[in-house]
C-alpha cells in the first residue's frame, strides 16, 4: 500500500510529475543553496506542508460548526461531575 507507515519510516514510491519551468528553477535554486538536499525532498516537503494546511482547514471548518454555548455547557457539566468525584484533602 502506498504511504504506509512502518515504525518511524515511511515507504517511498517513485512518481513522475509535470511541473512549470519556473517552479522547477525555484526548487533547483533552493537545492543549490542547500536548503534541501535534492528535488525530491523539496517537493515532498512542499506536498506534506500543503496536506497539513488542508487538514488544519478541515479542522477549522468542523470547529466552526460547533455551538459554543452547548460546548461550554458540556464542559462545565463534565467538570462539575469530575470535581464531585475527587477526594477531599
Amino acid at each position: 500500500m502506498l504511504g504506509m507507515t512502518y515504525g518511524n519510516t515511511m515507504s517511498t514510491v517513485k512518481v513522475a510529475i509535470t511541473i512549470q519551468g519556473e517552479l522547477l528553477r525555484r526548487v533547483d535554486s533552493l537545492v543549490s543553496k542547500r536548503v534541501f538536499p535534492n528535488r525530491s525532498k523539496a517537493i515532498q516537503d512542499a506536498v506534506r506542508e500543503k496536506l497539513a494546511r488542508f487538514d488544519r482547514g478541515r479542522l477549522a471548518r468542523e470547529a466552526a460548526k460547533l455551538d459554543p454555548e452547548f460546548e461550554k455547557a458540556m464542559a462545565e457539566e463534565g467538570m462539575s461531575r469530575e470535581l464531585k468525584e475527587w477526594p477531599e484533602y
